[in-house]
């Protein structure tokens, strides 16, 4: 199946004459704006596909820039624009959307509201259906839950929304609606028989709810899928933004090779697992808003698309090795030529600010539990993590908030970045590193820097480890956590901090001191190595991170060789630009699968989980193709016990991450029954989200 993740390209403003407005000047219009001599004299007629031709002589209802509240008709385009509104959810493949009102107690009166000026229901209704001879409307909250779930409800309340690429035109209702199939159909004929498109109107089912309902609708109600919906999409924003760079072209596979230009905006013909520091990514293929190279952009604050036949592309292939500017929009983007100084003045007005990160804390030598990571039976949460992330990392300092949580999450104990330096000092490594910093070739030129970078790497794993360190881990792995493997993962105090995020930069590896296979010295070596890897240094570089600061500290828990599920949720509706529609975003896939850099071909479970809302709604916009046609990969009791989780974790981190508007929390799960043959939750790293408008 087709990800499902697409947003539309284009506003309705480029709609390429669709539908042309057709002449209005005989129309005669209300104070409302609304024509109220359509001619409608004809006798509806049904075709052969069942559905009713009003036999109107359609014109313009409205006129033209007279910009009304509201109509009860739409006559033509223009009619559609002027009330027209980009939709609120960015999830949906939609160019415009157009809010509906149905007033049950006004003889079913229809209104089309103003979507621009009323971007809710309840801003028109309280406006305009209020009072003088009408119910008064409740408030704001009182009205959301009438007005969406009570079998008595006043009011039936949709969308109308045109998607430009499918060129479709649909009637949706909000996917955690329980209208009935009757609500639905009642809404449906009102505004196929006053409207120009009514003919060419289907139904759009939001949710697996809506959905069952659906099925309850009558023929002449015709519907379409969100599968069906999303074919013909070509254009997917991923991070919003405006860059300059020099446009080159690069294979997908090839890329980690070939270092790009940190100045460059690369084309790619597909999807790659891994990109160093560019100014815009342009993919062929579809990502989604998890993988990885969308999280450095996020982290990087570059824009980042896909657009199919990007390789191909004319456009770009006309702007190859020019200069250009390039910008990314929630519905379209834009991508001309610069000169390099017009180019070289953007850089130097927009290059990061140098992130300051405190250096190691070397004083901290204790294998600490998760539980005494953040001690804040004495310290607020702020200088809690403040204290613990010089000497245990970011990745770990987080971990630790768990312990204060009713969260399920493997137990794990921190080694300190205390032992990382002493594998350096002991080793005398150290001056190794500040040579090759200091090195005028290493810094000029990418090849050498990614040589020398592997040179260090190899030493770092090559020296020997301190003996008494060593024997003291696996003591302690032995007492606490027998008979088990054990995952050592990379915990920098330059990680989920100061506005940098660093995900996927270093390495994690499992260790088993029973098992010769899994020997724990290399385990340890390798992630403490992965400092250094190019990507890593890049990064930091980037932001001007002083590399002689940062130390690699581990977080050890539990590995999850043959876990049932595995996943990455946002405790955000990263679709809803309007902070109207509160959601989790959860990214999924059967198995040790992997849900951030998947194989090509491989599909994962994609979900808007509406936990906080009545019936809790599940919205999915992708499926697996691991799993069968009409299962998921996660139950319904799975997903409800993720969404208490991720409630909690939300609310906890809400203190120090919440202030800034957008705020979600970037979460990995795993459900795995292999320790007690039920499919148990556990949840393995929280950290704040770089995502659209993060502070």
């Amino acid at each position: 199946m087709k990800s499902l993740w697409l947003i539309i390209p284009l506003t309705l403003a480029a709609c390429n004459g669709k539908d042309e407005p057709a002449d209005d000047t005989d129309a005669t219009v209300d104070e409302t704006g609304t024509d109220s001599g359509t001619d409608d004299t004809d006798t509806p007629t049904t075709d052969d596909t069942g559905v009713t031709d009003t036999g109107y002589d359609w014109d313009c209802v409205l006129v033209e820039d007279s910009d009304p509240d509201f109509s009860q008709q739409i006559g033509c385009w223009d009619d559609f624009l002027q009330l027209a509104a980009d939709p609120l959810d960015a999830s949906i493949p939609g160019a415009s959307s157009l809010k509906t009102v149905v007033d049950r107690s006004d003889s079913n009166a229809l209104y089309f509201q103003n979507s621009e000026r009323y971007p809710i229901h309840w801003d028109f209704a309280s406006a305009h259906l209020s009072g003088d001879g009408l119910p008064y409307v409740l408030d704001l909250g009182s009205f959301n839950a009438t007005e969406y779930y009570s079998p008595e409800r006043r009011f039936i309340l949709g969308a109308v929304t045109f998607y430009e690429e499918p060129a479709v035109w649909v009637y949706e209702i909000s996917p955690y609606d329980t209208a009935t199939a009757d609500l639905i159909e009642t809404a449906f004929d009102l505004i196929r028989d006053n409207s120009y498109f009514g003919k060419d109107l289907l139904f759009h089912p939001t949710s697996q709810s809506v959905e069952a309902e659906a099925e309850a609708l009558p023929d002449d109600v015709p519907i379409i899928t969100t599968d069906q919906l999303f074919k013909g999409i070509t254009y997917q924003p991923l991070n919003l933004g405006t860059s300059m760079g020099l446009l080159t072209f690069y294979e997908a596979d090839k890329v980690e090779e070939e270092l790009p230009f940190y100045r460059e905006i690369a084309v790619l013909d597909g999807v790659p697992n891994d990109i160093s520091v560019v100014m815009g990514i342009i993919t062929s293929d579809f990502q989604t808003p998890l993988s990885h190279i969308n999280v450095l952009s996020q982290n990087r604050g570059t824009p980042n698309m896909a657009l199919v036949g990007a390789w191909e592309d004319e456009e770009l292939r006309g702007l190859e090795d020019k200069w250009v500017e390039l910008t990314v929009d929630a519905f379209g983007y834009s991508i001309s030529e610069v000169t390099q100084a017009e180019a070289d003045a953007w850089w130097e007005a927009n290059k990061p600010e140098p992130i300051v990160v405190e250096p190691m804390d070397l004083t901290v030598t204790d294998l600490r539990d998760e539980a005494d990571l953040l001690p804040l039976d004495s310290l607020g949460l702020q200088e809690a993590l403040d204290a613990s992330v010089p000497a245990f990392g970011g990745k770990a300092s987080h971990f630790g908030g768990f312990a204060w949580m009713d969260v399920s999450h493997p137990h794990a104990f921190a080694i300190p970045v205390y032992y990382y330096n002493q594998h350096l000092t002991e080793n005398n490594l150290w001056p190794m590193v500040e040579e090759m910093l200091a090195d005028k070739e290493f810094q000029a030129d990418s090849a050498v820097r990614s040589a020398k970078l592997e040179e260090l790497r190899d030493a770092i794993t090559e020296a020997p480890i301190n003996q008494d360190f060593l024997d003291a881990v696996v003591v302690k792995l032995n007492a606490e956590y027998p008979a088990t493997r054990v995952r050592f993962r990379s915990s920098t105090n330059a990680e989920d901090v100061s506005n940098f995020n660093g995900a996927g930069l270093y390495d994690s590896k499992s260790g088993d001191p029973n098992d010769p296979e899994y020997p724990v010295d290399e385990a340890i070596q390798t992630v403490w190595s992965s400092l250094w890897s190019f990507r890593a240094y890049e990064e930091r570089e980037y932001y001007s991170i002083e590399h002689t600061n940062i130390g690699m500290a581990l977080l050890v828990h539990r590995s999850f060789p043959d876990e049932d599920a595995n996943g990455v949720a946002i405790t955000a509706n990263i679709f809803d630009v309007s902070g109207l529609e509160p959601a989790f975003y959860v990214n999924v896939q059967e198995g040790e699968e992997s849900v951030v850099f998947p194989e090509d071909g491989v599909s994962t479970d994609q979900f808007l989980y509406y936990y906080d809302l009545p019936g809790q709604p599940i919205v999915y916009l992708a499926s697996s193709n691991l799993v069968g046609e009409d299962e998921t990969v996660l139950t319904t009791s799975e997903v409800y016990s993720l969404g208490g989780g991720l409630k909690e974790i939300h609310d906890f981190w809400y203190e120090l991450y919440g202030g800034g508007g957008f705020y979600g929390m970037d979460v990995e799960f795993k459900f795995d029954s292999s320790e007690t043959g039920t499919s148990d939750l556990y949840i393995k790293q929280a950290r704040p989200y770089p995502g659209w408008g993060a502070e």
